[in-house]
Order: structure tokens, then C-alpha cells, then sequence
């Protein structure tokens, strides 16, 4: 007989934060749930708290010290001589030695290439016990999760259903809010138009007030009475009218669905065309002193084309961007027709060509000199940096998200004809994955992907895949 988890009145907080308050929960046996969140909301956190390795700061877990836990955390420090994936493999089979009656991981498909990705989701689906994930994969969300613990704002909200269900419900509610905010505009359009007709009907009545009782100056004028009444009447509305939009936005703040970033390019489609951007014919690459990692690779990428490269760990992906990027330690044989270092840009999961000496409006200001501080506080407002504060944030101190808006904000400013991307939606939440689709589909250069997530892919409308394997 398997016992449920009891989570009672849980809260957790850290010093100058609050990451989730008073949330209550029972976790039935072979339950399936997901557990998501911002970058830094408490997720991690979280799994631990029911696995029993942290306690809350209030609140209790109970029925839990009978139940098998296999818990793989984010980051695995054991087996240094193996690679992440690797690393991670071992640590789930270490798990699975278990038995477990609960299988907790965080952020299993980090570090998984292809084939080792889809081999966990076939391994979950027919895994029979109680399954909780911290995850921002959506292909991992779709095919083994029915259940979303939501993290935001201070509290947990529960969904139950399949993961596109929840994003619906979610834009369904915002695009009902939205359409209030509009229904609010015209009604306050609409009282402003009746006040002006009512102001000008009281100016005439005024008129021929004034000659009725020009004796009487103590009488106020009919046309000052209406006018009074039409000015209280529309006071009122006006002050309903803002009352309801606050509550609406604080309704539409509380969704938490990701801003519309705003990106301005500096080359346009028409710019690049349609002509070969990077060209390569019987081309090898590998290290010097060492064997050829890549070996009689042919492709070429043209303006606008979007090339996924996949493969198995270890099978060059890194080693290609390299070489097309020229670094020193690459020894390079066959033919590279690649695009001049000042048309190339790199963006990488830990996002390395940020300066985190340099303060964000100074980063942008560097990446485009010829730019004036009005034109480069356009640009980032496009890109949510919109206080004073926000700009003039060292890069050190910034956020994961912030990271990944102010690399692209970089790439915007000086848009290259093509842009290398390395894994960079492994260590990202949900929303600044979006922010980064959004702002990919729009971008009109050669881009290369070396990615594992599928949904990823699709979203950005990959129109080729380039497949490596190890020679």
C-alpha cells in the first residue's frame, strides 16, 4: 500500500525573499507532476523540500519517511571524468538501483544529446511510480507530465491537465483581460466626448442664464449648475474606469505571460538576400596534437536559412562552431568559406561575450558606438531594460533572463549575417525561452543551432538539419 505525500502549509523564504507561502498539497501515489518557474523562483528548492534533504521554513511534510526517494539533482558533481550527459546517466541509474518509490529530478535533459533525451521520456512513460521534475523542456512537459505546479509572485498555483491545456488556459485568460483593457479605452473615450458635449451645452445655457438673472448676481447660472453635475458625473466614471484597469492589470501582471520583445535590426532581409553566407566543402577539423573530430563535413548556410546541428555528445557540434569561428587551438583542413569575423556572432548557454565589468547600457554602447544614448535606450526599451536602474546594471549582478535579452540586444544593435547558436536554452525558464524565439524568427541572417530541444527547433521554423556523428 503506497502512501501519499502531505505537504502542510509549506512557505520558504531567503533573506529579502519570498519564494512561496502557505501552499498545501497531497501527492498521490503515481502522481505525474512538473514543477515550473522562473529562473531562481524556489523549484530546486522545492524538490528537496519533499524529498526530506531541506526543510521549510514553515510548514511540514508528512508521510514521506517510509517512501524510496531517487532524487538526481540539477548538477552532478560525482564522476569527474565524465561529461554531463554522462554524469547524468549515471546518476539516474544509481537512482533507479533504488527502486524508488518517488523519482525526483531537476532539469533531467540538461546536458542530453538527442538519442539519451528521448531514451529518458521513453524510460519515464513506462516508469510507474511517483514522478516530480523541475523542468523547462517543453517536449519533456508534453510527454510525461500532468500536473503543473506553477512558482510566481509568491505562491504556487496548480494546474491539472496536459501542458499546452495550461498554456491556452493562460493566453486565453490574458487575451479576455486585454479585450476588457480595450472595452475600458473606448468607454473612457466615450465619457470624455459626452463630457465635452455636456460642457458645451452648459457654456450656451451659461450664456442665457446670465442675461435672465443679470440682477440677481448672487444666483449661480443654470449652465454653471449643469456643468457641475456633468463634472462630478464624469469624475466618477473616470475614477471607476482607472479603478477597473488597475485591477485588470494587476490581473494581467499576476499571469506572468512573457512581454513582447521589440527587437530593431540593423541589417534587414533585403540587406542579405538569399546569397551563401558560410560554405563548406571536404572539411575536417580537430586539435592540434589530436585525431580529426570532424571529418568531410559539406554544407552551406544562406541568408535567412535557419541549420539545426544535432548529434550525439561528443560528436564535434562544439568543435565545428569553433573552427567556424576561427579559434586558434582548431587545426582546420578542406575548404571554409566562412563570413568575415565582424559578421559573425556567438551566443552561448553562459553567455561568454558579455563583459561582467561592463554595465548594460555600456555593453550596448560599445557593440555600437555610432550610436547616440537616446537611440541605444530605444533599443533596450525593446528589450524590457527600461529604468535607470536596469540600464546601469553591471552584468555580473544580472539575472539569467537578462543575460539572454541583453546578448540578443547586442546581436540586434550590430546584426551580423550569421549568428552561431551553442545549447542556449539549458539553463533558461520558460519565459526568456520565449523571449529568445521571439526575437530568432525575427532575426533576418544565417544562423546555426546546435541544439537538443526538439520544441526549440520547431518553434524557430528550423528549414534544415545537419546531423554529425563521430569519424
Amino acid at each position: 500500500m503506497h502512501k501519499s505525500i502531505i505537504l502542510n502549509n509549506i512557505s520558504l523564504y531567503f533573506p529579502n525573499k519570498i519564494c512561496f507561502e502557505n501552499f498545501s498539497a497531497q501527492i498521490q501515489s503515481g502522481s505525474r507532476i512538473a514543477i515550473i518557474g522562473n529562473n531562481g523562483s524556489g523549484k530546486s528548492s522545492l524538490l528537496k523540500i519533499i524529498s526530506g534533504t531541506l526543510s521549510p521554513s514553515e510548514g511540514e511534510i508528512l508521510n514521506n519517511e517510509n517512501i524510496v526517494f531517487g532524487y538526481v539533482p540539477q548538477i552532478v558533481y560525482e564522476y569527474e571524468n565524465l561529461s554531463g550527459g554522462q554524469k547524468f546517466n549515471k546518476a539516474l541509474s544509481v537512482a533507479f538501483s533504488l527502486r524508488p518509490d518517488a523519482l525526483l529530478l531537476d532539469e533531467p535533459t540538461n546536458h542530453l544529446d538527442l538519442k539519451n533525451r528521448r531514451s529518458l521520456m521513453k524510460m519515464l512513460e513506462h516508469y510507474k511510480g511517483t514522478l516530480i521534475i523541475v523542468s523547462h523542456d517543453a517536449e519533456l512537459l508534453r510527454s510525461s507530465i500532468d500536473t503543473f505546479w506553477h512558482i510566481d509572485n509568491g505562491k504556487i498555483t496548480v494546474f491539472s491537465g496536459r501542458f499546452d491545456d495550461y498554456k491556452n488556459e493562460l493566453f486565453q485568460k490574458r487575451q479576455s483581460l486585454e479585450d476588457e483593457l480595450t472595452h475600458l479605452k473606448k468607454e473612457k473615450k466615450e465619457n470624455h466626448k459626452a463630457l465635452m458635449k455636456e460642457q458645451e451645452r452648459a457654456k450656451k445655457s451659461k450664456a442665457r442664464g446670465e442675461k435672465f438673472v443679470e440682477q440677481k448676481k448672487w444666483l449661480p447660472a443654470v449652465g454653471d449648475l449643469k456643468q457641475s453635475y456633468a463634472e462630478k458625473a464624469s469624475g466618477r466614471n473616470k475614477g471607476n474606469i482607472n479603478e477597473r484597469r488597475g485591477s485588470i492589470n494587476e490581473q494581467l501582471s499576476a499571469l506572468r505571460i512573457p512581454e513582447i520583445l521589440k527587437p530593431k535590426f540593423s541589417l534587414t532581409a533585403k540587406d542579405i538576400g538569399s546569397k551563401t553566407i558560410l560554405s563548406l566543402s571536404g572539411a575536417s577539423a580537430g586539435y592540434a596534437g589530436g585525431k580529426m573530430v570532424l571529418r568531410d563535413i559539406t554544407l552551406s548556410v544562406s541568408g535567412g536559412q535557419h541549420l539545426a546541428i544535432t548529434g550525439d555528445n561528443g560528436s564535434g557540434k562544439s568543435t565545428l562552431l569553433k573552427a567556424i569561428l576561427n579559434y586558434p587551438e582548431i587545426i582546420k583542413e578542406g575548404v571554409w568559406s566562412v563570413p568575415a569575423a565582424d559578421d559573425i556572432a556567438y551566443l552561448d548557454q553562459y553567455y561568454g561575450t558579455l563583459d561582467n565589468n561592463k554595465t548594460v547600457i555600456e555593453i550596448l554602447s560599445e557593440a555600437a558606438p555610432q550610436k547616440t544614448h537616446a537611440e541605444l535606450r530605444d533599443i533596450l526599451n525593446g528589450f524590457l531594460f527600461r529604468k535607470n536602474e536596469e540600464i546601469n546594471k553591471k552584468t555580473e549582478i544580472l539575472s539569467g533572463g537578462e543575460k539572454a535579452r541583453l546578448s540578443l540586444a547586442k546581436i540586434a544593435v550590430k546584426t551580423p549575417k550569421l549568428l552561431l547558436i551553442d545549447e542556449i536554452t539549458n539553463n533558461i525558464d520558460l519565459e526568456t525561452k520565449e523571449h529568445v524565439v521571439q526575437v530568432l524568427k525575427k532575426y533576418p541572417g544565417a544562423m546555426i543551432i546546435v541544439s537538443h530541444d526538439i520544441a526549440f527547433l520547431k518553434d524557430l521554423w528550423v528549414t534544415g538539419t545537419e546531423e554529425l556523428t563521430q569519424k
